[in-house]
């Protein structure tokens, strides 16, 4: 399997790959694969291809047929680098940086809100999960002040991976009911925030994360929205 970079160090701004394939709709495949594809509520990576002088822009990033590759999606028709070339994948930092941040804080909205999860979606600077939540909370400015007291304590942020039967066994870790962990390969990643005794989140996620909560920034809520008879949508906006 292609060495991901975005799993492997998802701060690496730049790398050299090179192209193994294109598709019929026109997508680069480069390796190792620095962009992250489109997946579980996290928009694909965006940026651009050098090579040989030419510079070719980089709308989105989605899975391959396989549901691994890292399919890059010209951001208009323009000459492709031909197979085999080599490359320089660079990506759009700042839009990967706030995925991150908050992607992370997403997290830890999960927990101040520790209810079923039936929906998400992560964009840069903002995002929102939908839950299980007949009642509205009682107090909104409560649980903005929670979510940040959790960013403040400046938590590590880490991954471990498990095997998919110990998953079976402890299905609470599934917090998302509408985005089930991708199955087929043995293994499942699991992200954690905070160590040891001070772990306050475990869960399966693809992902890219911040490596403390800190580095999240101040997060505010948005409008609580009746999603239904039992959902709310809970979103979130990034103070800078």
């Amino acid at each position: 399997m292609t060495e991901l970079l975005y799993r492997t160090d998802p701060y690496l701004r730049e790398a050299p790959g090179r192209v193994v394939g294109h598709t019929e709709e026109g997508g680069v495949i480069v390796a190792p694969a620095l962009f992250y594809p489109k997946g579980g509520g996290q928009p694909g990576d965006s940026g651009w291809l050098e090579w040989d002088g030419k510079r070719l822009p980089i709308a989105t990033a989605v899975k391959g047929e396989d549901g691994v590759a890292s399919v890059l999606v010209p951001a208009e028709p323009a000459a492709l680098p031909p197979k085999g070339a080599h490359v320089v994948q660079v990506l759009d930092w700042e839009r990967r940086h706030k995925h991150m941040r908050v992607h992370t804080a997403l997290h830890l909205l999960s927990v101040v809100v520790p209810l079923p999860v039936t929906g998400g979606q992560i964009g840069a600077g903002n995002g929102r999960l939908d839950f299980m939540m007949p009642e509205p909370p009682e107090d909104r400015d409560a649980l903005e002040q929670a979510l940040n007291d959790l960013v403040d304590r400046d938590l590590p942020v880490g991954e471990e991976w498990i095997s998919e039967a110990d998953l079976d066994a402890n299905p609470g870790l599934v917090k998302t009911l509408s985005v089930m962990p991708p199955r087929g390969t043995g293994t499942v990643r699991l992200v954690w925030i905070g160590d040891g005794a001070e772990q306050v989140d475990l869960q399966p996620c693809g992902g890219t994360h911040v490596a403390r909560t800190g580095e999240i920034g101040a997060v505010k809520l948005r409008k609580i929205e009746n999603k239904g008879k039992q959902n709310r949508r809970v979103s979130i906006v990034l103070d800078s």
